[in-house]
């Protein structure tokens, strides 16, 4: 570089074409510098002057070499090369740079604190309505349901009271619109039911039952006389529904149902004949929708009415489970239904799997409901149970085991509060219905087991109402579609075969 710059000074009034090339071992020949500046063009004329006589391209030359030379320093100093560079890239200089740090530095977020009481934050999902349904429905239940429980348990007893009570809160047939029903989002429907379900699932299944298996499809299928005769007494608990589709001899298999629906022509009545098992309410109900198969091999939907000739309801004795709910028998003797009663709007299996499908969704809430009792149990006697000097909560196993049901229980929510906004906007796919209920109810068996098996001895005290839950949850993994049948649904959907039978 030295040389070079030499050069230059001393023959200022030398032509390029006079002059030797200049390099050496460090420089190529100025020449090669031409083509890296586009400003810089070879020109062979010589331009003369009085005192001079240089080449344009001599003349650019010098400003290439400057530039090089300050290139060069740059290199010598990399750290200011470097830094330049970054500014440049920021598009600002260094001082606008540090102040940009301060600036992120004093907008920076506040920590985030996990909840594990609401660890996905589902409250923040919700509609102000929807919390303020929840809320007060579980004030409710917390105040006039829990300090029933335990008794009603032991002795297994009902009490018609509730349904009154059920009735004023709005709660019963929410989703249906009009008819003295309150027309709410069916997640709020689903928040009721996980509610009840947190201090029983008998209570849940009586609610269930009433709104979804006897309100939905009156509603759904029913007449517009039907609807104003039975909707709005129903949703204020003036009278109990029970719902007949299960048979002695046919529970997955409604399609082989023996109970049969006779026409007669001259008298426009139906002659029902058969017999339904495992029913809830039945014992106390004032209505049934019963299903039957009529002479041309179609099932249809029938109302029946206590006090018809021919019907009785027995109660089933000896449950270890659902002991807050009455269960029983419906048995038919050619009981007379008036043509009225017939439901018109449906024929096939798909009125009652429809029915089905709606109380399902509320299961999957419901359970979960449950879960979350036993859940929140474990956790507070851990923490207040000592063992060897230490709350049972500080040993590795008690931690992992609540770990695992935070996490089930809450992608189980979170999981429910998308399959309620897709009913709302009526893109709920029945298999979407069978998965939840499936999981829901077979993770909170799950958490009730881990539940009771973390209280020791304590955990068969119903006292503690753990124990209680698990036996419930045995009954609701297997009513409305078991736990395998619902597998089968959803094997049905994924590989396009039926596996239910053999021949098909």
């Amino acid at each position: 570089m030295a040389v070079q710059d030499a050069v230059i000074d001393e023959a200022p009034h030398q032509s390029v074409r006079e002059r030797a090339p200049l390099t050496d071992e460090r420089t190529e020949p100025r020449a090669h510098w031409c083509h890296l500046w586009p400003e810089v063009t070879c020109c062979p004329k010589v331009e003369q002057t009085q005192d001079t006589r240089r080449c344009p391209t001599e003349l650019g030359l010098t400003s290439v070499m400057a530039l090089r030379s300050t290139v060069c320093r740059l290199l010598v100093r990399p750290q200011r090369c470097a830094f330049l560079s970054a500014s440049r890239a920021q598009g600002t200089t260094a001082p606008a740079a540090q102040g940009s740090v301060k600036i992120e530095q004093k907008s920076k977020a506040p920590k985030v604190q996990f909840n594990w009481r609401d660890a996905l934050d589902l409250e923040g999902q919700l509609t102000e309505e929807e919390i303020m349904i929840r809320d007060s429905f579980r004030t409710y239940c917390q105040e006039k349901l829990m300090p029933r429980i335990l008794m009603a348990n032991r002795n297994e007893v009902f009490d018609r009271e509730i349904l009154s009570e059920m009735g004023e809160m709005g709660v019963l047939g929410p989703t249906i619109k009009d008819y003295g029903c309150a027309g709410t989002t069916y997640v709020a429907y689903g928040l009721i039911a996980r509610e009840v379900e947190r201090v029983d699932s008998g209570y849940r299944s009586v609610m269930s039952v009433q709104s979804s298996l006897v309100m939905h499809p009156i509603y759904s299928y029913g007449t517009e006389e039907q609807k104003q005769k039975y909707l709005p007494k129903l949703a204020r608990g003036e009278i109990l529904g029970c719902f007949g589709l299960t048979e002695p001899n046919h529970g997955s298999d409604p399609g082989s149902m023996e109970t049969r629906a006779k026409y007669n022509p001259s008298s426009r009545t139906y002659t029902l004949s058969g017999s339904k098992t495992w029913i809830t309410n039945s014992p106390v109900a004032d209505v049934a929708v019963v299903w039957a198969k009529c002479d041309d091999g179609k099932v249809r939907g029938f109302i029946l009415e206590r006090g018809m000739k021919g019907l009785s309801t027995p109660k089933i004795e000896g449950k270890f489970s659902l002991r807050a709910s009455a269960t029983g028998m419906i048995l038919m003797d050619e009981v007379e239904v008036p043509e009225e009663n017939l439901l018109p709007k449906v024929s096939g299996l798909g009125g009652p799997f429809g029915c089905l499908n709606n109380a399902r969704y509320g299961i999957a809430w419901g359970a979960l409901g449950a879960a979350e009792f036993c859940f929140h149990t474990a956790r507070q006697y851990t923490l207040d149970r000592l063992q060897f000097g230490v709350p049972l909560a500080r040993n590795q196993l008690m931690q992992k085991k609540m770990a695992d049901m935070l996490t089930e229980i809450t992608v189980g929510l979170q999981s429910c509060l998308q399959l309620g906004r897709l009913m709302d906007k009526k893109k709920a796919a029945p298999e979407m219905i069978s998965m939840l209920k499936r999981n829901s109810c077979g993770k909170a068996l799950d958490v009730a087991r881990q539940a009771r098996d973390m209280l020791g001895g304590n955990g068969i005290a119903d006292e503690y109402h753990v124990i209680r839950h698990v036996l419930n949850l045995e009954a609701v993994n297997t009513y409305e579609g078991t736990h395998d049948i619902h597998a089968l649904i959803l094997g049905r959907a994924i590989t396009g075969l039926q596996s239910f039978t053999v021949d098909k």
